[in-house]
């Protein structure tokens, strides 16, 4: 048995019928760039996010960048993130000239650890930036509270965490603005790339739809500097349709994950991930650490299991940052060099996950 790593092919087959016709009904309507498909989405994605804005841009790179430009960071600057991460959260920093200040992560979540925040605060700190890493939620009542107390916004990555819960409250309303990404291996992935900001911030809010259309709320009237950063058409159309079936397809990852969770009894250095109190993953990856990582991984391809590593090289020690190199974070180093990704996705049928459950069991490191 062949187990991918996640199986794109058979989420669309899942939703054939109305992925199609939602297909035929742009491409029927003439109008392929900011229409009435990105403005139903957007309305339909806030309230599913419990906030009320929604405006869809071209991915989740600029999502995050928009929203630190819209809140006034810039040169010389400073944003707080996590050194564990994809680089996209320090790529957003860097574009709008700021500095990224990376802080060490939590062992047990893999997010961003807040009580080595508030260390990290200077004069220059304009925000913090924490990544709701794997789909597992950051504890963000900690970081709020060090945000008011030092006057910061709180920027949400929430690329990994559609649907996910922190104390009840969905991500993407647990900050000033959230950035969301619908690349296709996304728990609520597009055809293509695609990503969104939301916000409770009406403010903050229009400043992006301006941002994301050329610096202009008026065709042909520009009033600032922008940037062409928008959501299309199809791609909304599509997220349409995948987002009725967003919490039922968590819901499945939610099984699978406590399924491994029980089944995996491995006793050579296998470590599972945990979710901390109060908080709901919806499981965009399902992270194991072990010291043999590289062996394991060939274990499991060897027994027809795609396993990936999120991430092989830490932002700080990539050369794109080269001046960060001599600085050191044991715990997102040590991640790192052990963690792999297990498949799980809403398209994994029980008999493949018990074979990834058997691989796993027969490791020997």
């Amino acid at each position: 048995m062949k187990i991918p790593f996640l199986d794109l092919k058979s989420i669309y087959l899942e939703m054939q019928y109305e992925l199609d016709a939602a297909y035929h009904r742009v491409m029927d309507s003439g109008w392929y760039i900011l229409g009435q498909e990105v403005g139903q989405f957007e309305k339909e994605f806030a309230a599913y996010c419990e906030v009320k804005h929604c405006i869809g841009v071209a991915n989740g790179l600029d999502a995050l960048h928009l929203i630190l430009r819209a809140k006034g960071v810039g040169a010389g600057d400073e944003v707080i993130v996590p050194a564990h991460t994809f680089i996209a959260t320090w790529l957003a920093v860097s574009q709008v000239g700021a500095i990224p200040v990376p802080v060490d992560v939590d062992d047990l979540t893999c997010t961003i650890n807040p009580e080595l925040v508030e260390n990290a605060i200077s004069a220059r700190t304009r925000a913090i930036l924490p990544v709701h890493l794997y789909g597992h939620p950051v504890h963000m009542e900690a970081i709020d509270s060090i945000a008011r107390k030092n006057s910061l916004a709180v920027i949400e990555d929430a690329a990994q965490a559609h649907g996910a819960r922190y104390c009840g409250k969905r991500t993407g309303g647990l900050g000033d603005a959230a950035g969301f990404s619908f690349y296709p291996g996304k728990n609520l992935g597009a055809l293509g790339d695609g990503g969104a900001v939301v916000t409770n911030d009406d403010s903050l809010a229009e400043k992006i739809r301006v941002l994301r259309n050329y610096g202009s709320s008026e065709k042909y009237h520009n009033d600032i500097i922008g940037f062409n950063s928008r959501l299309d058409e199809l791609q909304a159309a599509f997220l349409r349709v995948k987002l009725i079936k967003l919490d039922e397809w968590n819901s499945r990852r939610r099984a699978i994950a406590e399924y491994y969770q029980d089944n995996i009894k491995n006793t050579t250095g296998l470590v599972l991930p945990q979710v901390a109190e109060h908080c709901q993953s919806v499981w965009h990856l399902f992270v194991v650490r072990h010291p043999c990582r590289d062996a394991l991984q060939q274990h499991l391809l060897n027994a027809g299991v795609q396993a990936m590593i999120h991430y092989p090289i830490p932002p700080h020690q990539q050369q794109a940052y080269s001046t960060y190199t001599s600085k050191s974070f044991p715990v997102t180093e040590r991640i790192h060099r052990e963690c792999l990704s297990l498949p799980i996705g809403p398209a994994m049928s029980m008999d493949e996950v018990q074979a990834v459950v058997d691989a796993c069991n027969e490791f020997v490191g």
